[in-house]
């Protein structure tokens, strides 16, 4: 009989294999040839799904911040489903000084756009902290295109007038032609007509609210802190930023903040957000 034969020659095909496999010749290799391990599917830096692809980038923003003397921002929470500040169909256009929310965020704004410090546009770029820029045209129009790289980061464009007048002392017509006006010119040079709309120092009265809803705002956007050089003005008899609260900053350089350039005043307002406890979120976002 030959099944004790047959079950030596099965028991020693097996185990050849199994030698095979396990070193994982291919019919080239040697005999010390090393295990081969399988690989995991590759995975593309676009993907942003590597293992280590999560501490680069922290590390890059952590580097990043350094180089300005800050520390990265937490991020902020997802937008809302639903936009909290929202002008009804043929309604008011609303007008807001904060936006109503629980996280701990608060959303800068920068007016007018007479100072255009190159080292502000890397420092935005760098940090990527997202602002609303509401642009004056007497202010911007000698360099239109200092502002597109600011706005290519996603950061928001909004009217601030033509010619930055005191509204509540034109008429309704008046007010028109300064707000609608500033709406076609931003629209021509940065390709989006502007939603939000800020009214010259702080003033404003029905006829800017009827004017700016026909020239198609669908909010004004007033503040809650201003920014000086190296503190903030607070409305609150407290002193403290409340989640939700829009800072007034302004494009302003050593000749109006007594030597401090914009890069270092942005500086003092991100820590002054940070020592409270509140990260940045992106205003067009909620409004």
């Amino acid at each position: 009989m030959t099944h004790g034969v047959d079950k030596k020659i099965v028991t020693w095909a097996a185990l050849t294999v199994a030698a095979l496999l396990v070193t994982g010749c291919g019919g080239t290799a040697g005999a010390d040839t090393a295990p081969v391990k399988p690989s995991a599917p590759a995975t593309t830096p676009a993907e942003g799904k590597g293992p280590d692809r999560a501490p680069d980038q922290a590390a890059a923003a952590a580097a990043a911040y350094r180089k300005w003397g800050l520390k990265p921002f937490a991020a902020p929470p997802a937008p809302p489903r639903t936009k909290p500040v929202k002008r009804e169909p043929g309604g008011p256009v609303p007008v807001i000084s904060d936006i109503p929310t629980k996280d701990r965020i608060v959303f800068i704004t920068i007016d007018d756009g007479a100072e255009k410090d190159p080292e502000f546009a890397q420092m935005m770029k760098d940090l990527k902290v997202p602002v609303t820029m509401f642009l004056t045209d007497s202010a911007i129009r000698a360099d239109y295109g200092y502002f597109k790289p600011l706005a290519a980061l996603g950061n928001g464009v909004a009217n601030h007038t033509l010619t930055h007048p005191n509204l509540r002392t034109l008429g309704r017509a008046a007010q028109s032609r300064e707000i609608c006006g500033q709406q076609t010119k931003l629209a021509k040079e940065y390709g989006t007509n502007p939603r939000l709309f800020r009214p010259p120092y702080g003033n404003w009265n029905e006829d800017t609210r009827a004017a700016a809803g026909t020239c198609g705002v669908d909010a004004i956007v007033l503040w809650r802190e201003s920014m000086q050089i190296k503190n903030m003005q607070y409305q609150r008899g407290d002193k403290k930023l409340h989640p939700g609260d829009i800072i007034l900053a302004h494009f302003r350089g050593p000749s109006e903040l007594k030597g401090t350039t914009m890069t270092r005043m942005t500086a003092n307002m991100l820590r002054h957000i940070q020592e409270q406890g509140f990260t940045v979120a992106r205003l067009e976002d909620y409004v």
